[in-house]
């Protein structure tokens, strides 16, 4: 390996080893990152990805290996070295504070004298300079995610670094905003910054990056030309095997609306939350619709009202298999068929300290399973249960019956899925159902829903993720700002329109604007 600055390495990661106890998250892990270039790191949950980026910031230690920075053996005792030295991160979970504005944000993560004044200046030119203008004065709270990440962004550029760690950037973000952050990053890297990019988008990797390093089980398995490659080839050599294509041929004629919302309107709970304006939405039975939209836009308050988890002002704003469901708790609903998945895998849809049989009880003890009677859990029943939904989904542990939070993301996210789609329910909804998980298990996950809806279901999608939803969707709707687009069929909308609305493009004095394309 070179060691020298421009042409050469700007960073080496040279047998790089982190062991948790009797586990190896990374083993002799070796890679370089050039200044000028954007280098993808790839693997599945649970590869090593996270741990290493965490040890090149200075969040974690290494247990052997070494880092070298321009050729000069280097310790990254925590955050603030690594800044020092050149490094900055732009993490996938924002550390905002919403009740701050924007410059009060940036100001926290900034070194040296300054007053708020000339650092708004700052932060107004440089954000303008590279095509991601923000106004310092603006309260969080007000601004919609995809604006969220450039105050995330900025703070780093504002830091002068010569790399850039990215995990997930675009998880949040419309197709436009991706792109501008393309066009963002190609500068930096022509300036000679090194970006070094994760993401499952694999699509984007192609379009987007130099190089690409990827890790299985905590190893380097192969380093590539993305655009050399395919979406295909990349995620083979992630998982070791091919990825299961999704398989979602054309229904035949669409049941009835097994789910219906009828003018649902619900004030936002928490002070920045977001209040639900007016939707309505018919689910028709053997199919899948979508609703996509940024994070933070309505998602969360429409899932807990269709769950039951918050009531509904008249019982006729949700219908269930034809009841009107809007003041039933989330166990009546169960009862008529529905089922259930929250984006929150940890501390809402499993107890990370339970057990996967205890779990199993948590959606499962009313729905005439049998496995509650006279008040006494049958042990065998949730057992055989658990094992059954884990051969099914292929559901990956160290032990049988291990507790919840021992699992990965993936593996998690496989059982709480496939616990609810074992009641083989009328009536599904899922609210971001493969966030975080790997191409194999978002394939499994994805191939599932669509076959639960082939065989009568009604089933609801809501996604950031646009790759997800035309991969599976029927029709789609959007969701921006607490209100909700017309539902379109799938073959009859583009990722561009979806954008757009997404964005809120269609509105005007906060109102839902008429469909101008319609």
């Amino acid at each position: 390996m070179e060691t020298t600055d421009g042409d050469g390495y700007l960073l080496e990661v040279e047998d790089i080893v982190k062991r948790f106890g009797d586990f190896t998250a990374n083993d002799r892990v070796t890679l370089g990152l050039r200044a000028g270039e954007i280098h993808a790191l790839l693997g599945e949950n649970g590869a090593g990805k996270s741990t290493l980026v965490k040890i090149i910031y200075g969040s974690l230690q290494p247990t052997a290996g070494r880092l070298r920075w321009r050729g000069e053996t280097i310790t990254v005792p925590d955050p603030g070295a690594a800044r020092r030295l050149g490094i900055a991160m732009v993490f996938q979970h924002f550390s905002l504070f919403d009740a701050m504005t924007v410059v009060e944000n940036i100001a926290l993560a900034v070194p040296g004298p300054f007053d708020l004044r000339s650092l708004a200046s700052r932060v107004e030119r440089v954000s303008a300079e590279y095509g991601l203008p923000l106004e310092p004065t603006a309260l969080v709270a007000d601004l919609p995610v995809g604006v969220r990440q450039r105050i995330e962004v900025v703070r780093c550029l504002l830091q002068e670094p010569r790399l850039l760690i990215m995990d997930e950037p675009t998880a949040v973000l419309t197709p436009q905003e991706a792109r501008q952050l393309f066009v963002t990053l190609k500068r930096l890297a022509e300036e000679g910054h090194a970006v070094l990019y994760i993401s499952h988008r694999l699509e984007e990797v192609r379009e987007l990056c130099h190089r690409a390093t990827i890790l299985r089980q905590g190893r380097v398995v192969a380093e590539v030309d993305p655009r050399t490659e395919t979406a295909a080839s990349l995620a083979r050599l992630m998982v070791g095997a091919d990825v299961q294509s999704v398989n979602a041929e054309t229904p035949g004629p669409a049941g009835p609306a097994t789910l219906a919302i009828a003018g649902l309107s619900l004030a936002a709970m928490k002070p920045f939350g977001v209040s639900l304006r007016d939707i309505s939405l018919e689910v028709r039975s053997g199919e899948v619709t979508a609703v996509a939209g940024v994070a933070g836009n309505g998602q969360a308050e429409l899932f807990e009202a269709l769950s039951g988890e918050r009531l509904a002002p008249t019982p006729q704003s949700i219908i269930i298999a034809g009841q009107p469901c809007g003041a039933r708790d989330i166990t009546e609903r169960r009862r008529l068929g529905a089922a259930f998945v929250p984006e929150e895998r940890l501390g809402h849809s499993a107890v990370p300290g339970f057990r996967l049989s205890e779990n199993v009880l948590l959606t499962r003890h009313a729905s005439g399973d049998d496995l509650v009677h006279t008040g006494f859990i049958n042990g065998n029943r949730t057992k055989a249960l658990a094992a059954r939904v884990a051969k099914r989904f292929d559901v990956r542990f160290s032990r049988r019956d291990q507790e919840a939070g021992a699992l990965s993301g993936g593996n998690l996210q496989k059982f709480v899925v496939g616990r609810e789609l074992d009641r083989n329910p009328r009536v599904l909804v899922i609210n971001q159902p493969t966030w975080g998980v790997d191409a194999g298990a978002a394939a499994l996950i994805r191939q599932a829903l669509v076959d639960r809806a082939r065989d009568g279901a009604a089933v609801l999608v809501i996604s950031q993720d646009l790759d997800e939803i035309f991969q599976i969707a029927d029709r789609i709707a959007v969701i921006s700002r607490g209100a909700l687009s017309d539902t379109f069929p799938a073959d009859a909308i583009d990722r561009e329109r979806v954008g757009m609305l997404m964005a809120g493009a269609l509105e005007t004095d906060g109102a839902p604007e008429q469909d101008v394309w319609a």
